[in-house]
């Protein structure tokens, strides 16, 4: 199997035709070069800090690619807060398997809903604000190794948060401490200022083309 590297650094496969012909020993001495190859990137890259992280697109698994990234950091013994703008109108699922952390873990769902079932735009605002007062809280507490901001993205392009405050908000996070921003539609301003950016794409999803209603285990 051949490999290259993307603009990330990581390795992608590529067509295997491209190490046909080479003898065991030709392809052990290149899999070796590239091994010194990586361990010098890797020797390279010693810098440490905290990350601004957005998950953006319109493609499914945003908030379940930060979830395990929150997971993570529960295995490593870290604190953690999620703070969930717009759904909050039911208990997810999550909540639930969090509860087995109840030392490393603040589980807030602050909204009450998507925008056409709540149908309160000066309500929703009012939701969206409170949970920034309360992420803010955890941003800035030291504590706090990762914070998830989950679906703010969407009150942002609705615009019942100001662009120029989250950006203010989150800069005041510790160093080595992590925020994660989901949701469609992430500003550009927002996709800028952050270190690690995602767009998930979609190419098929089976509400949209079959009809098949959200299901538990999948969607919440």
């Amino acid at each position: 199997m051949a490999f290259s590297e993307d603009k990330t650094g990581s390795l992608n496969t590529l067509d295997p035709k491209q190490y046909e012909g080479l003898s065991e020993e030709q392809y052990r001495k290149k899999m070796q070069r590239r091994k010194e190859v990586q361990a010098q990137r890797l020797d390279a890259r010693s810098q440490q800090k905290g990350l601004i992280i957005v998950h953006t697109g319109n493609g499914k698994g945003k908030t379940t690619a930060a979830l395990g990234m929150v997971l993570r950091s529960l295995g490593h013994g870290h604190k953690v807060a999620i703070i969930q703008f717009i759904k909050g109108g039911w208990e997810p699922a999550e909540k639930s398997v969090f509860a087995l952390w109840p030392d490393q873990i603040q589980f807030h769902a602050m909204g009450e809903g998507f925008t056409w079932e709540t149908q309160d735009r000066a309500r929703d605002i009012l939701k969206a604000k409170e949970a920034w007062v309360k992420a803010l809280e955890y941003i800035q507490d030291p504590d706090y190794q990762l914070v998830l901001l989950d679906e703010i993205n969407i009150a942002l392009k609705l615009e019942y948060l100001q662009l120029d405050e989250i950006l203010a908000g989150i800069s005041q996070k510790p160093e080595n401490a992590h925020v994660i921003l989901t949701g469609r539609g992430a500003p550009a301003a927002l996709i800028e200022a952050a270190d690690l950016v995602t767009e998930m794409m979609l190419v098929k999803h089976p509400f949209r083309e079959q009809g098949v209603k959200a299901q538990a285990g999948i969607e919440f």
